[in-house]
């Protein structure tokens, strides 16, 4: 499908790209990584724009087509769903000549092309998409100009996923999708059925939803099997053979040189000496490439105040066209919670988090709180309310006016912002960089709750690593809300379900959660289109969840034994799931072999292989899992 030949690529004086080469056939699910700043969007332009242009340095098979979700689909009065429609261009055209055409012979060459691309199931699967993505049956008959932009961005990208263009690129496609959203297009990428690369830094998308990892190290392209886990275990195995390769030869080295010291001026052992000398110059030095450092968070910790540090009784939250977004919430927060916040958008997850804060006034009810409780909260509207033309160094001196600017510089730089940053003006950061700052800001006051309404959408897979390594170390409440179920499982033990105008804690975890979602079917319950509370169309799958009420258990009835036709269900669930990973590692070995693509129809083979085998496997896991699920609830 695609073919990166010895590409170089400089901005500037700054090399992106230098040699680096790599080959994605027909099929392959690439999740393309790398630091900040590393290339990846530059390397998803280039292939947009060098393909087309025939460049040698980067080849698209004859005739694919490429799909990009480049901005917010047009604020048009025309119907959502016919605006997606029109993303399929091969279609429209089709559809619009049937309009004009009067060539019989043409018009039967038309319907024959229709019926080939399935056009006319069309309306129905573009409907599928935009439900899978938040949308309700409602919202694609409203005009595309009543959305608002982040919602104009998820119909751009439920356009690129409908049309099914032989190569997919998207670039951080679930920086404006809710949990459930990129629950949804999670499970979508898996069963892609053409090509895609794909830069995210969703570690659990990466795991669950790609075949490959193509890593920017070094200015160079390295392709490996598997997801972003396998790919660090395979990039730390590398690491640690080029330091023994490079110690062997320093070793060897040593000893050469030390044989030409030590004879080079003695005649009957000069030829040698010099011979160990040509030896040594002819060595090729190993490079170890140096690890990068990622800039810790750190948070400082409050004072420790007497729990519940908050309570809000009987309330109701915001209101939307007169009526109430949230009521009868009843809630308390300890100083040891870690909560993640669940819901799908524009079911007020936000109202709640800004009604904790006071950002917004509760319209009825009570808020019960220590007077020495301090709130920090981050929300990534406030990225641009950073002052514009301000230096870091300026926004920290804010803090405190009194503050000197040794102490000034000294606090940007356990926010992450050394000399060589800490005069740069706010609108030259990175968006990460920005985050940081932010962060930091919010938390100099040592709150004793702090709210993080999606904080990672800017940061790559490292810097949300070090963020879950700094919440786990504050002392403090943590409320989340976030996309990231990596983040959400690895910083929250509890979870807050917001759904249908109330808030309820949930009986499960993020994994429990998020299974839900993928086993619902949106189509009969979707987001509304970015509007809130009560009047949204969205209704959510029903939860496990009970209420928070002591009762007494019943005596359970006895429970018998599994059969031997339950237990028989379970050896074959696990013979076919030994089989398929079997399999399926044969296969990675096959195709990560250097020549596995010298014959590309070969290569091709392999790779459709490896695609049944995988959903082979998937179906041999639901199997497994169900036939456990009856005998653990037999007691067996």
């Amino acid at each position: 499908m695609l073919t990166i030949q010895d590409l170089t690529y400089r901005i500037q004086t700054r090399a992106l790209f230098e040699g680096a080469s790599a080959q994605i056939p027909d099929g392959w699910k690439v999740g393309l990584v790398g630091r900040n700043g590393t290339g990846k969007s530059t390397l998803l332009r280039l292939i947009q724009t060098e393909a087309a242009a025939g460049s040698e340095a980067i080849r698209l098979k004859s005739g694919a087509r490429i799909g990009v979700v480049e901005q917010e689909i047009e604020a048009s009065s025309r119907p959502l769903l016919e605006v997606v429609l029109e993303a399929d261009t091969e279609r429209a055209a089709l559809m619009a000549q049937l309009e004009t055409e009067e060539d019989g012979e043409a018009i039967a060459e038309a319907h024959t092309r229709l019926a080939d691309i399935d056009a006319w199931s069309a309306e129905a699967r573009a409907a599928r998409v935009l439900a899978g993505l938040g949308f309700s049956q409602a919202d694609l008959e409203r005009a595309a100009g009543e959305f608002s932009g982040g919602w104009r961005m998820r119909a751009a990208l439920a356009g690129v996923l409908f049309s099914t263009p032989d190569l997919l690129l998207l670039d951080e496609p679930t920086n404006y999708l809710d949990l459930e959203g990129a629950s949804w297009l999670e499970g979508y990428l898996r069963k892609y059925p053409r090509t895609l690369i794909i830069v995210s830094h969703d570690r659990d998308l990466l795991n669950r939803s790609v075949s490959h990892i193509l890593a920017v190290e070094d200015t160079k392209l390295v392709m490996s099997t598997g997801g972003y886990d396998d790919y660090l275990k395979g990039r730390a195995e590398r690491q640690a053979h080029l330091v023994s390769m490079k110690a062997k030869q320093d070793a060897q080295r040593a000893h050469l040189q030390s044989f030409v010291d030590r004879f080079r001026a003695k005649a009957t052992k000069a030829r040698q000496a010099q011979s160990r000398l040509k030896m040594i110059e002819r060595m090729q030095d190993i490079a170890v490439p140096l690890s990068e450092r990622t800039t810790p968070f750190t948070f400082p910790n409050p004072e420790q105040l007497a729990s519940p540090i908050l309570r809000l009784e009987d309330s109701e939250l915001g209101y939307v066209e007169g009526r109430p977004i949230l009521s009868g919430v009843e809630l308390r927060l300890d100083v040891d919670d870690r909560i993640a916040i669940v819901g799908a958008n524009g079911q007020g997850k936000t109202t709640l988090v800004k009604s904790i804060a006071e950002r917004l006034p509760l319209m009825t009810g009570k808020r019960i709180a220590s007077s020495k409780l301090r709130i920090g909260y981050f929300s990534q509207d406030q990225l641009d309310e950073l002052s514009a033309g301000d230096s870091v160094l300026q926004h920290v001196q804010a803090l405190a006016p009194e503050m000197g600017q040794s102490k000034a510089r000294a606090l940007a730089a356990q926010f992450g912002f050394g000399a060589e940053k800490v005069e740069t003006l706010v609108e030259k950061l990175s968006g990460g960089e920005k985050v940081r700052l932010l962060l930091g800001l919010t938390t100099y006051s040592k709150p004793h709750i702090l709210i993080l309404d999606e904080p990672t959408s800017h940061l790559d897979i490292d810097s949300r690593e070090a963020l879950i390594h700094a919440l786990n170390d504050y002392e403090g409440a943590v409320l989340l809300i976030t996309h990231d179920t990596y983040l959400a499982e690895g910083a929250s033990d509890q979870i807050w379900l917001v759904k249908d105008g109330e808030v309820s804690p949930y009986d499960g975890d993020i994994s429990d959660y998020r299974a839900m979602v993928m086993a619902a079917d949106r189509e009969t319950g979707s987001g509304g289109g970015g509007r809130t509370g009560p009047g949204s169309s969205y209704r959510a799958p029903e939860t496990k969840h009970e209420p928070v009420v002591a009762v007494q258990a019943e005596a359970e009835p006895p429970r018998r034994k599994p059969n031997n036709k339950e237990r028989e269900r379970v050896k074959r669930a696990e013979a076919a799931l030994g089989e398929a990973q079997a399999k399926l590692a044969a296969l990675d070995a096959a195709l990560g072999a250097p020549d596995a693509f010298a014959d590309p129809e070969y290569g091709q083979k392999l790779s459709r292989e490896r695609g049944e085998w995988a959903d082979k496997l998937e179906s041999a896991e639901l199997e497994w899992l169900e036939a456990n699920e009856v005998i653990e609830g037999l007691g067996g």
